[in-house]
This record gives structure tokens, C-alpha cells and sequence, in this order.
């Protein structure tokens, strides 16, 4: 992962985080929601980043999927081009996920990042530039 790391909910969100790493020059993970995988799915998620890409294209993002528990949800993932995808399922699992994202060149994760979560937040993209400048 290059870059603090932020959680976004939507589109809304995802474009104040690039917004704030474009204006920094700072390069920033998007991360999705605690087991976002059981409620957006990667494909709708991928849609969000790749809409946050279009209006800052000048932004240095790296995204990380979280699929929680789900192993057939993390494997959705990483066939969906997922390069960064978080897993807390049982060994087995984590351990065929793991030969599978090995192949693809992607990394399964256990732990969540600390991040910046813009869950409620009035003002994301002021929060996203402070949390960014630190650093």
C-alpha cells in the first residue's frame, strides 16, 4: 500500500479523498468499509474508484478491498482485478486465497490499515487534507 489510508462510502467520498491527495501531491489508499464485500460487492466499488480516478486523474491512489470472512467474496474480488484485498476467513481459505492472489500479483491482507473513516463527516475533503498532510 502506498499512502495514508482513507475509508470511503461512496462516490461522493471517494472523489473529496483524491481531491485532497491531487491538491497535496500525496498518494492515498481508498479503502472500502469493514467488510464491504457482503454489502457493495467489488465490481460496484471498483465503479466508485474508477469514477474518484476520472475527475482527479493527476491523484496517486492504491485501493484496498475488504471482503471480511467471505472467501468466495475475496476470490470475486481478486478476479475482479482487486490487487489489495483483506481476509479474515479461517487458514484453509486464507491459504488457497493466498496462492490464487500469489498468481494474480496481488496481496491478501488480516489487518485493516489505520485510516481516516469519512462515515458522517461534513466536511471530507478539509478532513482527508489534514489526515494527508500528516503524513
Amino acid at each position: 500500500m502506498t499512502g495514508r489510508a482513507i475509508v470511503v462510502h461512496d462516490l461522493l467520498q471517494a472523489k473529496a479523498a483524491l481531491a485532497a491527495a491531487e491538491a497535496l501531491a500525496v498518494p492515498v489508499t481508498l479503502v472500502s468499509a469493514e467488510g464491504a464485500s457482503a454489502t457493495l460487492g467489488p465490481l460496484v466499488f471498483r465503479s466508485i474508484v474508477e469514477a474518484a480516478r476520472a475527475a482527479h486523474p493527476a491523484a496517486d491512489v492504491d485501493i484496498l478491498f475488504d471482503c471480511g470472512d467471505r472467501p468466495g467474496h475475496a476470490a470475486a474480488a481478486l478476479r475482479a482485478g482487486f490487487r489489495q484485498i483483506r481476509f479474515t476467513g479461517r487458514r484453509r481459505a486464507a491459504e488457497a486465497l493466498q496462492g490464487i492472489a500469489d498468481q494474480l500479483g496481488a496481496t491478501l491482507r488480516a489487518r485493516r490499515p489505520k485510516a481516516l473513516d469519512l462515515s458522517g463527516l461534513d466536511d471530507p475533503e478539509s478532513a482527508c487534507r489534514a489526515w494527508l498532510a500528516r503524513g
